[in-house]
């Protein structure tokens, strides 16, 4: 498994997402990827899932310190007193007495805690040893400034949606300069990835499928990290057979130059909740 080197930490380049997954299938996955070779998983306390998260990292014949495990603050739990109640939960959840990452989901809304408020209370929990690295998710780079402004400790990673159809180069170019790590969640568009024609005929070449070409992709630009979402055994292992060819610079940037077409269908299923 490659790792990336972030702030003096090595975050797993492929970790599992698990967003959607739910009861015993969530818990065997969780097991099941650990089994074959992942060490990053991540969830969040509005996905329900953390209980069968922490059962299936229980299950696995993984040592706890091997797993970098991650997990995100739900938009009421931004106040500083909730801050620290839900990480705990959270914690107690996952069967664990710490978290590798916590992140603030969403932006905070001005109905919400500040966002000093917010990022103080998770600067206490890593004093406490209850958190040993924090982030943000879905900040723009001028939020991600101002988060980086406001906190003590160093801001590890921003998670974002990113795929060939949603350019995150104004994003990933600021994460470059102040040595924070880009997380792609969604890095397969939700599918929309999987018919790609240039995805196709890039991965007949060397034997790989579209899904296993978009990683590629994403992997391969410095300081990028990536959390398919998986459930069957093909596609867990799939995603992790990412690391044996390289894509040239000009499939690089064929694939960073989808049609317009594809893009706008891609973005618009980006905005539907399901």
């Amino acid at each position: 498994m490659d790792e990336i080197q972030v702030r003096g930490t090595s975050v797993p380049a492929i970790g599992l997402g698990t967003w959607q997954l739910t009861g015993q299938s969530c818990r065997e996955t969780v097991e099941a990827a650990l089994e074959m070779g992942y060490r990053h998983v991540d969830t969040a306390q509005a996905y329900g899932n953390e209980r069968q998260v922490g059962l299936g990292i229980e299950a696995a014949a993984v040592d706890r310190g091997d797993v970098f495990l991650t997990t995100k603050l739900d938009g009421s739990n931004r106040d500083a007193r909730s801050v620290r109640r839900s990480t705990r939960e959270s914690l107690n959840r996952l069967g664990t007495d710490y978290l590798d990452l916590l992140l603030i989901h969403w932006p905070n809304t001005p109905w919400m805690a500040s966002l000093s408020e917010t990022l103080g209370a998770m600067n206490d929990l890593v004093e406490e040893g209850l958190v040993r690295h924090i982030g943000v998710s879905n900040f723009s780079p001028s939020l991600l400034d101002e988060a980086r402004d406001i906190s003590s400790v160093p801001i590890l990673t921003d998670q974002v949606q990113y795929h060939p159809y949603w350019d995150q180069r104004k994003l990933l170019d600021y994460c470059r300069i102040h040595d924070v790590l880009l997380t792609a969640y969604s890095p397969l568009a939700r599918g929309g990835v999987l018919d790609d024609p240039a995805l196709v005929q890039i991965g007949n070449r060397y034997g790989k499928s579209p899904a296993q070409v978009a990683l590629r992709w994403l992997l391969q630009q410095d300081g990028v990290a990536a959390i398919p979402k998986a459930s069957s055994r093909d596609h867990l292992e799939a995603n992790l057979a990412v690391f044996d060819f390289e894509l040239t610079d000009a499939e690089v940037e064929r694939i960073r130059d989808p049609s317009k077409l594809r893009t706008g269908v891609e973005f618009a299923r980006s905005q539907l909740p399901f």
